[in-house]
This record gives C-alpha cells, sequence and structure tokens, in this order.
C-alpha cells in the first residue's frame, strides 16, 4: 500500500515544488520509490498550471535535484487519499486544517520544518519569491535539513507495508 506525501505552499512554484524534488530524491535513495508517492500542491490556484519559478528550477538542478514541475491547487478531497500533508509555513499549515474535512485530516498536516532538530522555534521557510537568488538558495538548504528527519519519520510508518 503507498504512502502518500503531499507539500504544500503558497502558488506551487517556489517551496512546495523545491520540497518535493528534494524529499523525491531522499525517497528514491532510501529505495523507497515504490512505496511512497510525492506530489505538492498550493493553498491557492494563481500559478496552476505552471512550471516551477525559473530560479527554483536552476537551485534545483545546480544540486542534482529535477526541476521539472506543474503547479496546481490543493483540494480538500485529496485529503481522505493523503498520508501525510507537509506545509511549507504556519499560514499553511492553518489555511490546510481550515480546509480538512475531518479532525483526522487535520491531524495529517504537518509544518516541514517540524522534522529538523536544528529548526528550533522557527519552523517557517520563507517565501523566497519576493527576493533574490540566495532566498531560493536558503529555502533548499533548510528543505534539506527537514527531509532526513521526514524521511525517517515516514519510514517507521511505511514499516511492514507492501506495494
Amino acid at each position: 500500500m503507498t504512502y502518500r506525501v503531499c507539500f504544500v505552499c503558497t502558488g506551487n512554484i517556489c517551496r512546495s515544488p523545491m520540497a518535493e524534488s528534494v524529499f523525491r530524491a531522499r525517497v528514491t535513495e532510501a529505495g523507497l520509490d515504490g512505496l511512497v508517492e510525492v506530489d505538492s500542491a498550493g493553498t491557492g490556484g494563481w500559478h496552476e498550471g505552471d512550471g516551477a519559478d525559473p530560479r527554483t528550477v536552476s537551485v534545483l538542478e545546480e544540486h542534482g535535484y529535477d526541476g521539472g514541475h506543474t503547479a496546481r491547487q490543493f483540494q480538500p478531497g485529496w485529503f481522505s487519499r493523503l498520508d501525510l500533508v507537509v506545509a511549507l509555513d504556519a499560514g499553511h499549515l492553518k489555511a490546510l486544517r481550515r480546509l480538512a474535512p475531518t479532525s483526522a485530516d487535520a491531524g495529517k498536516v504537518r509544518l516541514l520544518r517540524s522534522y529538523d532538530p536544528a529548526a528550533g522555534d522557527d519552523l517557517d521557510v520563507p517565501d523566497p519569491y519576493y527576493g533574490g537568488r540566495d532566498g531560493f538558495e536558503e529555502c533548499l538548504e533548510m528543505v534539506e535539513a527537514a527531509s532526513e528527519g521526514l524521511l525517517a519519520a515516514v519510514r517507521e510508518q511505511t514499516e511492514g507495508r507492501v506495494v
């Protein structure tokens, strides 16, 4: 049975596609790609159908990750098929929990940086969209740091599952 993870930010062109790409690479490296499905979405539909921001793509590709992506908007009906919904900041967390049809679905929503013990109390991944390239590099560093802990949590949840 496949374990499904969806990363969510505002427009699904910067942070969440970056998290999706990095985490998919970690899942593949861990040999879990047949067991764990990774995707992403935005809380809004402004960029639906667009590719990722060119700065996201260049930072990902320069660090050896896949930059291919098509933006889409998160739909409340997806909760039933998802095991984990990973928000990139507190605003996304609140929006997703409000969209959740049940309390069990709301419980599936977690902040990405909650998986990074070094993050402390600052669990938001800042939106790099209105800044320079350095913001995208910082975003990637935060995503990579949290991905190790997230992978450990997902590995624990998928123990004993068969594809």
